[in-house]
């Protein structure tokens, strides 16, 4: 599925598909990158690639149909990001068409971790940036660390496939 890009506010997603050996594929986030994501210099300024990262990780929660508003209320879990950092390994610039591809990543029964990769539409053979947050599911009233809530496990394996060491032998069997 493609949200038409009057749909979502001039981005769209690509909801997962299974890829020829089974395999989940990522979560595809498009926009294109606009003058206030710049800096003086005319590129994407370095905090901005996190926004945007952060842009596709709501589009794929509302994708996998979790309340976006109850969800970021923290009324009963909240889910900071603990750690973050992003490589760039070439400029973007106003106008550029871009694909972030998004792959999350259970660490523990409390914590996951999201692999941006972010690819220019005309040259989508190499990643221009690559972005990872670790988050961690805390109890907002103890600030203590607790289970994922299932719509969140949900979430995990619709966008990973689930069977990770399985997709890792398909994956060297290729």
């Amino acid at each position: 599925m493609l949200l038409s890009l009057a749909e979502s506010g001039g981005s769209g997603c690509r909801v997962k598909g299974v890829g020829k050996r089974g395999i989940a594929m990522p979560f595809i986030y498009q926009r294109t990158v606009r003058f206030g994501d710049t800096d003086a210099a005319g590129v994407v300024y370095f905090a901005n690639v996190l926004s945007i990262c952060h842009e596709a990780y709501e589009a794929s929660l509302a994708a996998a149909e979790i309340d976006l508003p109850a969800f970021f209320s923290g009324a009963t879990v909240a889910m900071p990001i603990a750690h973050a950092n992003v490589d760039f390994f070439r400029p973007m610039v106003c106008g550029d068409r871009i694909e972030i591809h998004l792959t999350p990543v259970l660490l523990k029964d409390s914590e996951f971790e999201i692999v941006y990769e972010v690819f220019l539409e005309s040259r989508s053979e190499r990643a221009v940036s690559k972005a990872r947050t670790r988050h961690v599911c805390i109890d907002p009233a103890t600030r203590s660390r607790r289970s994922l809530p299932a719509n969140i496990s949900q979430w995990l394996q619709q966008w990973t496939g689930g069977d990770r060491e399985a997709d890792a032998a398909d994956l060297e069997s290729a």
